[in-house]
């Protein structure tokens, strides 16, 4: 039975580690903090209290993995904090665990391009912010030793959307003078995507895969179909005042890589995504907002 580490079991770590262990694998998840490891003490697998930025901590856990999942969180925290939690974090991971294949979730923030663009795994990285850059660091750490990187586009799922937040509380705006593509990816689509990578891994040796649904949709597409949808009024038309978390990029995100090894979508679209999993989830949300 092979045996994985998920080192950062939150929003998508905790469904990646749910998969691999329904299919069989043995698992072991780790988690920052006393909150998290007793919401998940229930769960049918291990869960560890570690901060893998700190290298001693990951010094004393002794057990062999035959794969690592770094997917921890940065909790919003500033570059210092990206420092220590993706960097340190994986190079931590990388010196205790030397013979496991390890797999970086990396961000789609790292491709800067603004002029709509489809960008594919290939295309050019220089983005502004230092956080991102950062993230570029690890990527290399990681491919030095023939890891696989991932680079996840927006995430939502049960109970998070960005944009259906801002829509629902009053803070959404259609700003037709910087209107730009949204990459998004369902968080579940994410986890079977880290498993078709896992199982594919003989011949993902330093490689890099974007995750991303099917279908960039501009953000005024996405709040015209959330007015239609719950039969509301579209969010005012003026210039955003609000800064965006992924900075001022437009860009069409392309999943062809990821398609070729035959891994599949369940929400490839933002409006597969929210009738079948986000609205449900939001539903006493909706409800209880004024119109």
């Amino acid at each position: 039975m092979p045996r994985i580490l998920i080192a950062g079991c939150g929003y998508v770590g905790e469904a990646t580690a749910d998969l691999f262990h329904s299919a069989g694998w043995e698992v072991e998840g780790w988690v920052h903090s006393q909150e998290s490891a007793a919401r998940l003490s229930a769960k049918p697998y291990q869960v560890g209290l570690v901060d893998i930025s700190q290298r001693d901590e990951i010094a004393e856990q002794t057990e062999a993995f035959d794969a690592v999942i770094h997917c921890a969180s940065s909790r919003g925290g500033d570059a210092e904090a990206y420092r220590q939690i993706y960097f340190e974090g994986a190079r931590n991971l990388l010196n205790n665990f030397p013979p496991a294949k390890i797999l970086f979730t990396s961000s789609t923030s790292v491709y800067a391009q603004r002029d709509g663009s489809w960008v594919t795994e290939e295309s050019e990285t220089k983005p502004l912010r230092e956080t991102s850059r950062i993230l570029l660091e690890v990527e290399n750490l990681i491919l030095e030793k023939c890891g696989i990187v991932v680079r996840l586009a927006g995430i939502y799922g049960p109970q998070r959307s960005a944009l259906l937040s801002k829509f629902l509380n009053g803070t959404a705006t259609i700003d037709p003078q910087s209107d730009r593509f949204v990459n998004q990816v369902h968080r579940d689509d994410i986890a079977s995507a880290l498993f078709c990578l896992l199982n594919h891994e003989a011949q993902n040796s330093a490689q890099i895969y974007n995750v991303v649904d099917d279908q960039p949709i501009l953000q005024s597409e996405c709040y015209r179909w959330l007015a239609q949808r719950l039969n509301r009024s579209l969010p005012p038309i003026r210039k955003s005042e609000q800064p965006r978390k992924r900075g001022d990029t437009n860009k069409r995100v392309s999943n062809a890589k990821l398609h070729q090894l035959g891994w599949t979508s369940d929400y490839p679209t933002f409006g597969d995504a929210m009738e079948k999993s986000i609205l449900p989830s939001f539903a006493g949300t909706i409800a209880g907002a004024s119109h």
